[in-house]
């Protein structure tokens, strides 16, 4: 009877966790794409009841004056969260990884997560004189 027990209630049970856990393991250490976008952090906030979770939003800024469009993202890593926080208010590029599937929210709201961010350099360039034209 225990024999029974084992072989039709504990086993599937046991090979229903191991899948789940190969799964987990799979969707969040194999990326299905990456990228960079670029713009203001708008918001960044630890939020989770039971697993907390770094969560932003990154307004794209196209050309001024245009409605901006947000990009959600998660920061799985507490340095890299701090580190979005020190650029906070400069435009910034944020690498990112996707993750498809992952199944539990306990690891990030959304399946975009930032893994660095870079302050965006100033657009003024140095002016050099062309050829042929006068020296001031």
């Amino acid at each position: 009877m225990t024999s029974n027990l084992l072989r039709f209630f504990v086993l599937p049970l046991v090979v229903l966790i191991l899948l789940t856990m190969g799964w987990t393991w799979l969707t969040l250490h194999w990326n299905y794409s990456e990228g960079e976008r670029a713009g203001y952090v708008q918001k960044l906030s630890k939020k989770g009841w039971l697993c907390k979770t770094w969560e932003g939003e990154l307004a794209l800024v196209t050309m001024p004056g245009a409605i901006p469009e947000k990009f959600i993202f998660t920061v799985p890593d507490d340095a890299a969260a701090g580190r979005i926080n020190a650029l906070a208010g400069e435009r910034v590029v944020l690498q990112y990884q996707q993750h498809k599937f992952i199944p539990s929210s306990c690891f990030g709201d959304t399946e975009y997560f930032v893994v660095d961010v870079t302050k965006v350099r100033d657009a003024t360039a140095p002016t050099v004189p062309l050829p042929n034209s006068p020296q001031l």
